[in-house]
């Protein structure tokens, strides 16, 4: 009796079964929201909150819980101070407003800046850096490499100002690959807005390099967007613009758009379309030959172009041809990619699930919740609320509720 019992279903209501667990959750939750990496709070605090005397929360730890439950510490069970009022607008923009300026700090300093010689040698390593950061996002997920990715760019960008000549020109150029980097990072971690942002970056580092191949792959990048965005349309604009004088263009930048253009064919139901761009993606894969450093996912990744065709297979409603296909595709991507394997595996759940196999699609997940809970991809998290969908018709079913159970703490998390 006279417990908090509010803060204490909520936190179950998550999945989180502890203090340590929710006091967790909540601690990286404020340091992404309020882009404080010191805020802090500790299981001691939130089992004082689920006691008798809660007491009351600042007001930037009543908008995480806020934003982590959509309930305000009065609904929480907190005790109200007087005169208390909801930060509700004013409170949300200042914090939008702060996370974009976060967002936008690396790519928008302030000139002029003094000069230096810069020296070409620079280019190389810029590059050899961009290889390893490619290899660590496939282990870590973004949230752990945006920072260190964005901060080499903003040092590119302030050698490109004292640079010249052909020097300058190599440096646009790693720099609009570090800029698509960010972009894609922000992507990965659900943040469309900063992603936007920095695939708009992109374009114009690129358009400034007078790099073709450079230019088609941020047009590429826009349509990445839109594809996450369901803009069907717009993505066979982009890829359709990048491939307009597809002559100037190494192969890997053709296939690139082919692909990509393949999804934008999904999101508007044309399957004759996604086939036979995938078939002449395929066509082209044996002559990618060049030694630029970005856009390599397609000799990187393994069944690279079988993993666009299940993607677009899965939103086609195509489960039981999307599940074979993953399974294919699994077989041959490396445990070390968690990552990865963790998205397709979603997907695949997802193809079980379609293809009338819910007890399969619950095997899947059980696997995927962890890597989930693990890298803290908001892809996987949105390829899991597909999966959630598309269990629906078993939702009262016991493989239905097994399924709410092991995905809560993944799906309703931050």
């Amino acid at each position: 009796m006279g417990r908090n019992d509010a803060l204490r279903a909520a936190r179950l209501r998550k999945g989180w079964r502890s203090a340590e667990r929710a006091a967790e959750e909540i601690q990286l939750l404020g340091q992404r929201l309020l882009d404080d990496p010191h805020f802090t709070v500790s299981a001691r605090t939130w089992r004082r909150w689920e006691g008798q005397k809660p007491g009351w929360p600042s007001d930037e730890t009543a908008m995480v819980l806020h934003d982590a439950f959509g309930q305000w510490p009065e609904d929480l069970g907190f005790t109200t101070p007087p005169g208390w009022i909801r930060p509700e607008h004013h409170r949300e923009d200042d914090m939008k407003r702060r996370g974009f300026i976060s967002v936008t700090a690396a790519a928008l300093v302030a000139g002029p800046i003094a000069p230096q010689h810069v020296d070409p040698a620079l280019i190389t390593y810029f590059q050899e850096q961009l290889e390893g950061h490619y290899r660590a996002d496939m282990f870590l997920g973004p949230h752990d490499l945006i920072g260190t990715v964005s901060a080499q760019y903003q040092l590119i960008d302030k050698l490109v100002r004292s640079a010249t000549g052909e020097t300058r020109r190599g440096l646009l150029r790693v720099g609009a690959a570090y800029a698509a980097l960010v972009g894609w990072l922000y992507q990965d971690a659900g943040d469309m807005d900063g992603a936007s942002f920095w695939r708009g970056v992109t374009q114009e580092i690129a358009m400034r390099s007078r790099d073709p191949h450079l230019i088609g792959y941020s047009l590429v990048n826009q349509a990445q967007v839109r594809t996450d965005l369901g803009d069907g349309p717009a993505v066979v604009d982009l890829c359709e613009a990048a491939l307009d004088d597809s002559r100037r263009l190494v192969p890997k930048v053709r296939i690139m758009a082919m692909q990509q253009q393949a999804h934008g064919s999904s999101l508007i139901g044309d399957r004759t379309a996604v086939d036979r761009l995938i078939d002449q993606a395929d066509q082209l894969l044996p002559r990618v030959d060049d030694d630029l450093p970005w856009g390599n996912a397609c000799r990187r990744t393994p069944g690279y172009l079988e993993v666009q065709r299940a993607t677009c297979y899965g939103r086609l409603g195509l489960g039981v041809e999307a599940g074979a296909l993953w399974g294919q595709v699994l077989a041959v991507v490396p445990e070390t990619a968690r990552r990865d394997r963790g998205v397709y595996m979603a997907r695949q759940a997802t193809a079980a699930a379609g293809a009338g196999d819910p007890d399969q699609a619950l095997h899947i997940a059980r696997e995927v919740a962890g890597i989930a809970t693990e890298t803290r991809s908001a892809r996987m998290r949105r390829e899991l609320g597909a999966l959630q969908r598309s269990m629906r018709p078993w939702q009262d079913a016991p493989v239905g509720r097994d399924l709410a159970e092991v995905l809560a703490p993944v799906t309703e998390g931050s």
